[in-house]
C-alpha cells in the first residue's frame, strides 16, 4: 500500500491539476494571483481544453495580464493562434448577474419586474460583500451547467476573502432559514392565520419603535424584497446545494498562491489548513518571486566570496551582489522550510523582469507553470 500511495501521488502540476474541471486560486493580495489563474487558464487551452478563467476580485487585474482593454461580465474569448484549446475571460460584475438570476428564476414576470423595482434590491444587491461571493457561486453553477468548458479557472479575492467565496451557499441556505427573515415579513404575510396574527401582536411594539425611525415605507420595502425573494427560496436551496457539493467534489481542486515574504506565506498556510480541515481537494502550492537555485548554490557561494575580497572593484562588487542574492535565496528558503502544511505538490516561479501584461509573457509563465522540472 505504501508503495502504491508513493507511485500515484502528483509529482508535478499536470498531474495535480489532472481531471479538475474546477481550478479555485485563492491567497493574498499583491502575490500575482490573478496572473497565476491567467497562465494557468492559457496553460490548459495550449493543452488543448477549452478553458473560462473568471475572476471575482473587483480588481481589474486580469485584463493587465492578457494585454485586454478590457473585461467584462460576458465571457471573452481571447484570441490564441496556433493552439488547438480555446480560451475565454470574464469578471464577475455583481449587478448584472443578480440581474440575470432574478430574470432566469423568479416564478413569474410580474414578480420579476417587481423585485428588480424595488428600491431596496439595487443597495442590497451592489453593496453586500456576501450577495457578491453569493453570486460567483451562482455564476459558477450556471457556467458548469452550460457543459461548454472543460476547465474553469477561478481568481478568488484576496485572502480570507476567499472562504467567504466557499461559504456563501451555505450562508445563503442558513439566510432563508433563518428567524430574522420570518420576523422582518411576519407583517406582511398573507394568511391571516391564528399563528401570524399572535406572532405579529408579538412583534408589534418592535414594529411600531422601527415605524417611528425608519418610516413605514421603508420597513414596507425590505418585506417585498424579501416576500418576492422567497418565491424563489427552492431554487435558491437546490443551487445552493448543488454548488456546495462541488466543491467538496474531486474534480474541484485549490491552487493556493503566494510569494515566499513572511506575511503571505502565513496568509497561505492558513489558507491551506483551512482548505484541508474542510476535507477540500488541494492541488498545489505555488510560490511566486523565487529566486533562481543557482543563487543557493555553496560552490558559487565560495566563488562570489573570493571575488568580494578583491581589490578590484568591478570584480569586488559582482562578489558582493551575489552574496546579496544569496543571502535573500537563503532567507527564503528557510521561510519554505517553515510550512507546517503543504500539498503534494510545490511549484516555484522564478522572479519575473517587470508585470507580465501580454499574450507572450503570460505564456512563458505557462510553459514555467505546466512544464515538469527536467524540461525547465
Amino acid at each position: 500500500d505504501r508503495e502504491r500511495v508513493l507511485v500515484t501521488a502528483p509529482s508535478t502540476l499536470v498531474d495535480a491539476l489532472d481531471g479538475a474541471g474546477v481550478v479555485i486560486c485563492c491567497g493574498s493580495g499583491g502575490v500575482g494571483k490573478t496572473t497565476t489563474a491567467a497562465a494557468l487558464g492559457l496553460g490548459a487551452a495550449r493543452r488543448g481544453e477549452r478553458v473560462l478563467v473568471l475572476t471575482i476580485d473587483p480588481a481589474k487585474r486580469l485584463a493587465d495580464a492578457l494585454g485586454l482593454k478590457e473585461v467584462g461580465n460576458v465571457e471573452t474569448r481571447v484570441p490564441l493562434p496556433k493552439i488547438s484549446g480555446e480560451l475565454s475571460v470574464a469578471m464577475l460584475d455583481t449587478s448584472a448577474s443578480w440581474d440575470a438570476l432574478v430574470r432566469r428564476h423568479a416564478p413569474d414576470a410580474a414578480t420579476r419586474d417587481k423585485i428588480l423595482a424595488n428600491p431596496l434590491y439595487r443597495n442590497i444587491t451592489q453593496r453586500f460583500v456576501q450577495s457578491h461571493d453569493y453570486i460567483a457561486m451562482e455564476r459558477l453553477y450556471e457556467l458548469q451547467a452550460s457543459k461548454h468548458w472543460d476547465r474553469i479557472v477561478i481568481d478568488t479575492p484576496p485572502s480570507r476573502h476567499a472562504l467567504d467565496f466557499i461559504d456563501a451557499p451555505e450562508r445563503m441556505a442558513d439566510f432563508f432559514r433563518s428567524p430574522l427573515l420570518r420576523w422582518i415579513t411576519l407583517p406582511y404575510r398573507v394568511g391571516g392565520q391564528r399563528a401570524g396574527r399572535l406572532g405579529y401582536l408579538a412583534a408589534k411594539p418592535f414594529y411600531q419603535v422601527a415605524d417611528r425611525i425608519l418610516g413605514s415605507q421603508f420597513l414596507e420595502d425590505i418585506a417585498e424584497f424579501f416576500l418576492l425573494f422567497q418565491t424563489m427560496h427552492t431554487g435558491f436551496i437546490r443551487r445552493a446545494k448543488a454548488v456546495s457539493a462541488q466543491l467538496q467534489d474531486h474534480a474541484t481542486r485549490f491552487v493556493v498562491v503566494s510569494t515566499v515574504e513572511p506575511a503571505p506565506l502565513r496568509e497561505a498556510e492558513f489558507l491551506l489548513s483551512e482548505l484541508s480541515r474542510r476535507r477540500l481537494a488541494l492541488g498545489a502550492l505555488i510560490l511566486n518571486r523565487v529566486y533562481a537555485p543557482e543563487f543557493s548554490d555553496p560552490e558559487a557561494k565560495t566563488a562570489a566570496t573570493a571575488l568580494a575580497a578583491q581589490s578590484e572593484a568591478d570584480l569586488r562588487a559582482c562578489g558582493e551582489t551575489f552574496l546579496r542574492y544569496n543571502m535573500l535565496a537563503e532567507r527564503q528558503r528557510t521561510q519554505r522550510e517553515r510550512l507546517a502544511f503543504a500539498p503534494d505538490v510545490v511549484v516555484t516561479v522564478p522572479e519575473q523582469d517587470g508585470d507580465i501584461v501580454s499574450i507572450s509573457g503570460l505564456t512563458n509563465l505557462a510553459k514555467q507553470l505546466w512544464m515538469p522540472p527536467d524540461h525547465g
